[in-house]
């Protein structure tokens, strides 16, 4: 019998990979990847590692995630080591509990190898702390899509006035909805908001407002999946901690002088 792991890979930035994240990478026989993985971390596996692709793309599904989970049981029961590769963390919103289900009833033996959840990297690498001992004291992930068929679940009225920082993932196509649930049940259209798209790489882009203007601010800068968006009075501390955008501007400022030179 081999064994799976199930292995966060990050928000994208290759570095911000756990050291035995990597090395689940550098050991494994065969290794199913999503889209937002960094392809870069492929490069680590061995030169006879079976890479299968499982990405998906909003709204079209490459590979359902049935057969990711029976290819899970199959290369195991073959006695491979198996790294289950997903971007951010598997066990927020990477559907890792499901994966760990059918493992736990296939008796494959399995681990988890949490990773670093896009909901706390895109906001620090956009200058937004979601705590703050002044600001912030409670902190909440939400998905911002339902599944296909299932109602609105979401108690918004306990999101829109007991938490102070909202983290919402794949939320873009739904954002007008988000915004007006959030306002209809007690939270001011004054609150501001961010959108960070393609957090902690080189293209990542950061848009704010409000919950009464974002919707239309993003429609302006065509800000798409994948995004976070993050609501709450922390935003406000972006125009002065926007360190990544400042590192970008002095690194490309340097190349300018070197190719001068």
């Amino acid at each position: 019998m081999g064994k799976v792991y199930l292995v966060g890979a990050g928000p994208g930035d290759p570095g911000l990979i756990t050291v035995k994240g990597l090395r689940c990478i550098q050991d494994a026989d065969v290794i199913l990847y999503d889209r937002l993985v960094n392809k870069e971390l492929l490069s680590y596996a061995k030169p006879d590692c079976d890479l299968i692709y499982c990405g998906k793309l909003p709204n079209y599904h490459f590979m359902k995630q049935e057969t990711i989970n029976s290819f899970l049981v199959k290369h195991a029961q073959k006695g491979k080591v198996v790294t289950r590769l997903k971007g951010g963390d598997p066990f927020v919103f990477g559907r890792g509990g499901e994966e760990a289900e059918t493992l736990a009833r296939s008796r494959i033996p399995f681990e988890v190898i949490p990773g670093i959840t896009s909901g706390i990297a895109a906001p620090a690498y956009a200058g937004i702390p979601v705590t703050h001992r002044n600001i912030a004291s409670s902190y909440a992930v939400v998905t911002g899509h339902r599944k296909k068929g299932k109602e609105d679940e979401l108690k918004w009225e306990s999101l829109a006035n007991g938490i102070d920082t909202l983290a919402i993932y794949m939320g873009v196509g739904n954002l007008g909805y988000i915004c007006k649930q959030l306002t209809k049940n007690g939270k001011s259209k004054d609150t501001p908001v961010a959108l960070v798209q393609w957090g902690s790489l080189e293209n990542q882009r950061t848009v704010t407002g409000t919950l009464d203007t974002i919707e239309e601010i993003v429609l302006t800068e065509h800000i798409e999946n994948p995004s976070m968006i993050i609501v709450g009075e922390v935003v406000r501390l972006r125009s002065e901690l926007k360190w990544f955008e400042q590192l970008n501007d002095e690194q490309s400022k340097l190349a300018d002088v070197r190719e001068a030179l």
